[in-house]
């Protein structure tokens, strides 16, 4: 019996995780979520490993028809919620049961919404991801997005503690954004006024965005010669400027390589954001240094990862979970008293 059937597949929902690392060197992209931050706590809420796969929603949400007990939680752009017509709280865990239906609305603010399940989504692991890469139509459910009608399949796993994330740290999706960008290799491949234009212009996000580029409408930036450079790597969140000097922020599906002059790189912790602007959004890219990219990376860590960041709403244990790294690989040991008689 399936753990969950399709009642409405929304727009665009995809199974994703944290996407295929180690082949882009064969031509084959990264995939995986778009928005890393809400996705990571979505797991977090119902106790599930960083790299669990989950549903990825654009746009309008799911309806789904429970068949086994599980927690869930949604994150990520804001939009209305019902479990059994009753309204649920985003950034926070909820327990379901045999028979329940929930049934997620379109999107208020931001762009895309995730949905996890306590013990991750089983589909078939391919190159070591379970993300679905829609243009080569592999992994995920069949290599497509989801349709009224599937079943899919979730790990048995009880969730145990239920929690929310606190209002404080929860997102904010706005109308501006300002997002940290650290100068690239080819910088010098632009006119100074070229890169003071770019810092210091104000950018629309354009409706032909999708999950391989963000494409940027405003002032042009000047290249000292040709756009054209030799095809090399693609990043998450590089920018390539083309001939038209018009800015495209490369994202989870992009190409492998590339043949357009890159003027920097947006930073890890930006490109979350970067995923919920919606068409017309303002954006003013910033100069980050290095070092403060990187000290920004451990102050989300340490939001994602400690108990301060969570409201414990309902604990059924005197169990307890406990995060352990070993050998770079991270494990959820749950650790139970024993009373001797």
């Amino acid at each position: 019996m399936s753990s969950l059937k399709i009642l409405d597949a929304g727009l665009l929902t995809t199974v994703q995780d944290l996407g295929r690392y180690g082949y882009q060197r064969y031509g084959v992209s990264q995939s995986g979520v778009m928005d890393i931050f809400s996705s990571r706590v979505a797991n977090e809420l119902v106790g599930n490993l960083k790299d669990d796969a989950l549903l990825e929603m654009t746009l309008k949400g799911v309806s789904i028809k429970f068949s086994q007990e599980m927690g869930i939680a949604i994150t990520g752009a804001k939009c209305d919620a019902y479990i059994n017509d009753q309204k649920i709280e985003l950034w926070r865990s909820y327990k379901v049961f045999c028979g329940d239906i929930l049934k997620i609305g379109f999107i208020k603010e931001g762009v895309r919404s995730y949905l996890s399940f306590s013990g991750g989504i089983d589909v078939p692991l391919i190159m070591g991801s379970r993300s679905t890469n829609l243009k080569a139509n592999i992994g995920g459910f069949e290599g497509r997005k989801l349709k009224v009608g599937d079943e899919l399949k979730v790990f048995s796993k009880e969730i145990k503690i239920l929690k929310k994330l606190k209002e404080e740290i929860t997102p904010k999706y706005g109308k501006e954004m300002d997002i940290g960008v650290i100068i690239g290799q080819q910088h010098n491949y632009f006119t100074e006024t070229g890169k003071k234009i770019f810092f210091e212009s104000e950018y629309t996000i354009k409706s032909e965005s999708d999950r391989m580029g963000i494409r940027v409408s405003g002032n042009r930036v000047e290249h000292i010669g040709s756009a054209d450079i030799i095809s090399d790597g693609i990043t998450f969140g590089a920018i390539q400027i083309p001939g038209n000097g018009q800015p495209i922020i490369m994202m989870a599906d992009r190409q492998t390589t590339g043949g357009y002059t890159k003027i920097g790189n947006v930073i890890s912790t930006d490109l979350s954001k970067m995923a919920q602007g919606i068409p017309g959004c303002k954006l003013k890219f910033m100069k980050i240094e290095l070092e403060e990219a990187v000290n920004k990376i451990k102050e989300e860590e340490k939001i994602i990862n400690s108990l301060d960041s969570y409201i414990i709403i309902s604990e059924e244990s005197a169990s307890k979970l406990y995060r352990v790294t070993v050998n770079n690989k991270t494990y959820m040991v749950e650790v139970s008293e024993i009373k001797r008689g």
